[in-house]
């Protein structure tokens, strides 16, 4: 059921610092910013050659990540996301396996247009698990 990763995400207090960091230190590539207002964020992803990072920004104050920023003020890994490739499939599959998909349990689109699900952490091990559909 599980693809490939598709990205590993890291909430930052202000992205233009954190892509300047990724650009200058790493030589990394990054895209520009972009809001997305119905998940509370602003991101921007470094390309890599094999799978993505995504710098997420808070969005207002009612933002996930913000919260996420009030309990860990230098930021750090917020998710990773896999891959899947029936996104309902894999969601009936992980709800009969026992695990606790967040929110209402419907797909929401994603930074990259795909539908996404997040998955409850204490399911995986301590980590906030996101599935988007390949």
């Amino acid at each position: 059921m599980i693809g490939r990763l598709n990205h590993v995400a890291i909430a930052v207090a202000r992205l233009a610092d954190a892509a300047a960091v990724y650009r200058h230190a790493l030589g990394a590539q990054v895209s520009e910013p972009v809001a997305q207002p119905e998940h509370g964020v602003t991101v921007a992803f470094v390309t890599l050659p094999n799978t993505k990072i995504e710098l997420l920004e808070p969005l207002g104050e009612a933002s996930p990540i913000a919260a996420f920023l009030a309990r860990n003020p230098s930021g750090g890994m917020h998710h990773v996301c896999y891959e899947v490739e029936d996104i309902l499939a894999a969601r009936d599959r992980l709800k009969a396996a026992g695990a606790r998909v967040l929110g209402d349990g419907e797909p929401r689109i994603g930074a990259h247009g795909k539908p996404v699900l997040f998955l409850n952490p204490k399911d995986f091990c301590g980590t906030l698990v996101e599935i988007e559909q390949a």
